[in-house]
């Protein structure tokens, strides 16, 4: 993938391209990943017989994606690439609001990345936990991507030598990049998500990036 790819904002294409982003790393069931519990799954053959299989409680709903998986009935694609999403979004900005308060003394913005670094922690715990209920890889997909909304290694490594004017310039324009993004894919997942405790996650990293954003906007 090209660095700083745009995603588009409408629901499904953002779906399909981090689905397709994901491919790489996530779908290959041949491998023996250690941490994948059900090789056994939907295997080629499955998806076009629409008859009752083996894993009949799956619910009808919106139709799954590629990369569904079939230890829980509920997740369906949209759900994890959302997941592996946020959580490869949330661990790239942590090291960035870890620098605030070596880099500026300005209180309101030490104060808004410690409440941003709070909320950001809960929610990637809890991706993690529901990426592990449902059985999908542990493996990150989008290592090594430069994706919209991810703080770089270049961009954080100028940030730790900016003077202070440039810190807060340079932070500013970081994390109102990541909040936005977070908040776009958010929602998307919120429309197109078929895990009602994922799409509730969803809701909230749409609410709490949206109101930092404003904070930040008051800056």
């Amino acid at each position: 993938m090209s660095p700083r790819t745009v995603v588009p904002p409408t629901a499904l294409l953002v779906v399909a391209l981090l689905v397709a982003a994901c491919a790489g790393s996530a779908t290959p069931p041949a491998t023996s990943d250690p941490g994948t519990p059900t090789s056994a799954g939907p295997t080629s053959a499955g998806p076009t017989s629409a008859g009752p299989t083996s894993a009949g409680p799956t619910t009808a709903g919106p139709a799954a994606p590629a990369g569904t998986t079939s230890s829980s009935a509920p997740y369906n694609g949209t759900d994890i690439a959302w997941l592996q999403l946020t959580v490869a979004m949330h661990e790239r900005v942590l090291p960035m609001l870890a620098l605030v308060p070596a880099q500026t003394t300005d209180p309101a913005l030490r104060r808004l990345a410690a409440q941003v670094e709070d909320t950001h922690r809960a929610e990637l715990a809890q991706s993690r936990k529901l990426l592990d209920r449902s059985g999908a890889p542990r493996t990150n997909p989008h290592e090594g991507h430069d994706m919209p909304g991810m703080v770089t290694a270049a961009e954080l490594a100028a940030l730790g030598t900016a003077t202070e004017a440039q810190f807060r310039r340079l932070f500013s324009r970081h994390l109102r990049e990541h909040l936005g993004q977070a908040a776009r894919v958010a929602r998307a997942e919120q429309k197109s998500g078929a895990d009602p405790a994922t799409t509730a996650l969803a809701a909230t990293v749409a609410r709490t990036a949206s109101a930092a954003l404003t904070q930040l906007d008051h800056l």
